[in-house]
């Protein structure tokens, strides 16, 4: 069986995250989300991959190639030009699909790949046209949610619907199964009101005009998770760490205390005094300590360099400098970011609520009592900055000493505190 993996999308609410690369590409646990699910899909025995891209398109094909060398399978690439929803996306895999069918998935979730075996094996069991993977959740009203019949048919699909509607949560979780008729159905797919092609009407049109079944397959006994936002990729990394291996390539100095499952990578020198607590992962070519705490469900990329100081529970990409008396607990950091010394992550309210973070222009409760801060790209911050909870500091800012962060940061913007004037901010 072929897959389909739509990857075209920016992923605008994971901005900065989502800045310099696309969401499949952001690195957890030691290699790019969609890596996870590519090798996830080759244990469920599908060797032919079409990846539908746009957004950096470039880095797909960098780091993949045509699948061959890496990964014993086919790779083909094809450009959505125009992001005109997922129907419009699917189209453009007809040609690669042609009169078998196959697998269709979203590139930028992560579930566990036992789904994949289990969902192929529905859809042979079942002689429906289609199978829909289902994840029951708390907030249904922020996805499409899918009504079934008695036999565990698809009945109907509802986008967002308003909570008092009382249609359940079983919520579509972006992996299915078709046969290439899905794709009349897709050409007999209008315009929704958003001025996209929906995948779901396109479903619709399947079992109603088409008169077809579509198989729903719940799948709450597995790990599932969208990252819809920023804060999930913690919650991915943590799944993903807490099924590593112990392996240390590197180079570990007297008196480092590592216990649990830690991976570290070749060229990483681990210094004196240090402490690594697993799960966690530490990348090639990093430097360590002197007297650093790495603490559970860490995920360090490839050369940083990480002094004496805290970081816990956080993701820490390429080429990151965080030097002495540094504590970072819960906290996302993309690459080429330089910290400062002293510079502090709060991670928890003095009142203990929910933390709450600006997504969008939109406030958020990230449903977490733990949450620091998000960090873009080519941030820099002066000596002794405090970043409170839940903020985001966008991609190539710069954050002067001695100054407190109490709200979000645009992107190429100068932030200080003036003794005299305050906060002062500044386009660079």
């Amino acid at each position: 069986m072929k897959a389909v993996i739509l990857a075209a999308g920016k992923g605008k609410r994971l901005i900065p995250i989502t800045s310099s690369r696309p969401k499949p590409m952001i690195p957890l646990a030691g290699m790019p989300l969609l890596e996870h699910t590519i090798l996830g899909l080759k244990d469920a025995g599908i060797d032919e991959i079409l990846l539908i891209v746009g957004y950096k398109e470039e880095i797909f094909k960098d780091y993949f190639g045509d699948g061959r060398n890496k990964f014993n399978m086919k790779i083909e690439y094809v450009t959505q030009e125009e992001q005109l929803g997922t129907g419009h996306a699917v189209r453009y895999a007809k040609d690669f699909v042609k009169t078998e069918p196959f697998m269709l998935m979203y590139g930028d979730l992560l579930t566990e790949p036992n789904v994949f075996k289990e969902i192929i094996t529905i859809f042979k069991k079942s002689k429906a046209q289609g199978v829909i993977a289902l994840f029951k959740v708390k907030n249904p009203q922020d996805y499409g949610v899918i009504s079934l019949n008695p036999d565990g048919f698809v009945e109907n699909i509802t986008e967002k619907p308003a909570l008092e509607l009382n249609l359940g949560n079983l919520i579509n979780a972006g992996i299915f199964i078709f046969e290439p008729l899905i794709f009349e159905a897709i050409e007999k797919t209008e315009k929704s009101v958003r001025g996209e092609y929906e995948f779901t009407d396109s479903m619709l049109i399947l079992i109603n005009q088409f008169k077809k079944k579509i198989v729903g397959f719940k799948i709450n006994d597995y790990f599932w998770n969208d990252i819809g936002l920023p804060w999930q990729f913690l919650d991915a990394n943590n799944y993903l760490l807490d099924k590593i291996e112990k392996k240390i390539l590197g180079k570990i100095e007297e008196n480092v205390q590592i216990s649990g499952d830690v991976f570290i990578g070749e060229g990483t020198m681990v210094r004196s005094g240090s402490f690594i607590q697993g799960p966690c992962y530490i990348g090639n070519n990093n430097i360590i300590g002197p007297n650093s705490l790495i603490g559970a469900y860490t995920f360090i990329a490839n050369d940083c360099q990480v002094g004496m100081g805290e970081v816990s529970n956080s993701i820490i990409l390429s080429n990151t400098a965080i030097p002495d008396f540094n504590y970072i607990r819960d906290t996302i950091i993309c690459e080429n970011v330089n910290l400062g010394e002293e510079a502090k992550f709060a991670n928890l309210r003095l009142d203990k609520k929910d933390i709450k973070a600006n997504v969008k222009g939109q406030l958020i409760d990230s449903r977490r009592k733990n949450l620091g801060a998000i960090i873009g790209p080519n941030v820099k911050t002066g000596i002794n900055v405090s970043i409170m909870t839940g903020k985001i500091i966008h991609e190539n800012s710069r954050i002067g000493a001695h100054t407190i962060v109490s709200e979000d940061i645009p992107p190429n913007t100068l932030y200080y505190h003036d003794p005299n004037k305050g906060i002062i901010k500044k386009s660079l």
